[in-house]
């Protein structure tokens, strides 16, 4: 791996670690000497990269520091363009065409020699069997993102339909469905919801309490503890 390469990768590995990290973790990650880490540190911090940190503590990129972010390596461009060929195969029409229209962005700004990546790959991502046509789906991602709370009509397997508000916390995309991870007010407690069982949706233009990810970390510990159980 050449200097500048290597400069590139460590403070793109700087920037996806929320804590100090070691020389010697960041020697073993990118495969050279604590020596070389060392050097290329300072080299960083004279370029005017905001690193805060010393030898023997650990080193810590400053938020908000900029770093283009197309500085892809072949395989990192094949794994971008699978992704947004597979969103556009599981996804509604919106996400389609937001996954299209990166892609198009992105293959402008590479440079020519990967940009033939994009246009010349092998990797294709096969058509869904879920289904996709009247599913709100672009209504609970901006339930999602906002943290409002949902009125939904739901109809189970056996056809009968409850009312019921929710707080949507996850849209998890499978193969053959799209469950919605919610906290259920008529329950009080988490449930999952099938998208194409959802007879009827209306977001509530109210906030639900707390935050979606602190919720989530809740859902998810709960189902860790489900699973555990169901194993014991």
């Amino acid at each position: 791996m050449q200097r500048a390469e290597r400069l590139i990768v460590l403070i793109d590995t700087l920037r996806r670690h929320r804590w100090p990290v070691t020389a010697g973790a960041l020697s073993e990650q990118l495969g050279v000497s604590t020596r070389t880490i060392y050097r290329d540190i300072q080299s960083l911090i004279a370029l005017g990269a905001p690193i805060d940190g010393e030898a023997g503590v650990g080193y810590l990129l400053r938020k908000g520091f900029f770093m283009p972010p197309l500085m892809f390596s072949p395989v990192e461009l094949e794994a971008l363009l699978l992704g947004a060929r597979w969103v556009g195969q599981q996804g509604d029409e919106e996400l389609a065409d937001a996954a299209n229209s990166a892609l198009d962005k992105i293959a402008t700004a590479v440079p020519p020699t990967l940009r033939e990546v994009l246009e010349d790959t092998g990797l294709w991502a096969g058509p869904s069997s879920a289904p996709r046509r009247g599913e709100p789906l672009f209504v609970l991602r901006r339930a999602l993102r906002e943290e409002l709370k949902l009125r939904i009509v739901y109809r189970d397997v056996e056809g009968r339909e409850t009312e019921r508000t929710v707080w949507p916390l996850t849209l998890a995309f499978f193969e053959g469905a799209r469950i919605l991870a919610a906290w259920c007010e008529l329950r009080e407690d988490f449930r999952h919801f099938r998208t194409d069982r959802i007879a009827e949706l209306r977001v509530m233009e109210e906030s639900y309490p707390g935050s979606r990810r602190l919720l989530a970390q809740r859902w998810l510990q709960a189902e860790r503890q489900r699973r555990s159980r169901k194993e014991s």
